[in-house]
């Protein structure tokens, strides 16, 4: 495995390869990252990662400065799980002068995540844009938990013609069903057990609504109202529907169920896909 700190280098050591698989991490690296390496060496002769903690999708009171780095142990993870190249560039590389161009996105990045955190995606899209523009995959994966995101990014890729095909590896999961996050490790012993609650709240909203529950207020209503009896402060529960991210309605046949909620100082985020008759 290669590491790769510079633009010109890369493109240089790439030049060679017949396909590439990507996948841009921000490191402190799970299960759940290791996955998606996984699927990125199924698909292409060269995989590609990148760690980069990517200022721009941070607000200025959130937690970009305290986000773990762990470069050492992720490289050793990702020579482990057959990763060809890291990409391990640093803020002046990535942003040589302050980014002023910036990608605008639809409607739906100002809902969920994007109403919680402002700015957010737009943070996101244009560190990935620059991100593919310097690694040119033909392949990258990107996880299911982030399924806004991961939206986000499908719709950015067919708008501007890219080149590039987006494949979701699956939400990586602890025993108990919490989604394993580079942000879990924030979390307090007690505060752990705890943490999967956000989950079996999702499974118990997905479980009516297959049964044919179609008061989706009343559902987001109940499982918001459980965490925060149990001590959580919940942002959104939302029954949405899969492609659009929009309300979901009693027509609809393809469902996410998304949710957000702190415990403690520990923002965690979740979903559910599904479909019914």
């Amino acid at each position: 495995m290669e590491i790769i700190t510079d633009i010109m280098s890369l493109r240089v050591r790439l030049q060679r390869e017949s396909s590439i698989a990507f996948v841009p991490t921000m490191g402190n690296l799970h299960a759940g990252h290791l996955s998606l390496v996984q699927i990125a060496r199924q698909h292409a002769a060269c995989t590609v990662v990148s760690i980069f903690v990517n200022r721009l999708q941070f607000a200025p009171h959130e937690d970009f400065d305290r986000y773990p780095r762990t470069q050492e142990n992720d490289c050793r993870l990702l020579k482990e799980s057959g990763a060809d190249i890291v990409f391990l560039p640093d803020e002046k590389t990535l942003y040589p002068v302050s980014q002023t161009f910036q990608v605008s996105l639809p409607v739906m990045a100002d809902t969920l995540e994007g109403a919680c955190r402002p700015g957010f995606f737009r943070g996101v899209a244009t560190v990935v844009l620059k991100l593919f523009n310097i690694v040119q995959p033909q392949i990258a994966v990107f996880g299911q938990k982030d399924f806004q995101q991961l939206q986000i990014i499908r719709g950015m890729v067919e708008q501007f013609n890219l080149p590039i095909e987006i494949l979701a590896g699956e939400t990586v999961r602890a025993d108990d069903g919490l989604a394993l996050s580079s942000r879990n490790s924030y979390l307090e012993p007690k505060q752990r057990q705890e943490a999967s609650q956000l989950a079996w709240v999702l499974q118990q909203v997905k479980q009516r609504v297959e049964a044919g529950e179609n008061n989706f207020a009343r559902l987001e209503q109940w499982a918001a109202q459980r965490l925060h009896e149990r001590g959580w402060k919940v942002d959104y529960v939302a029954v949405c529907h899969q492609q659009t991210l929009s309300r979901a309605t009693i027509d609809d046949r393809q469902y996410a169920i998304l949710g957000a909620a702190w415990l403690g100082q520990t923002r965690l985020i979740d979903n559910l896909l599904f479909s019914r008759p």
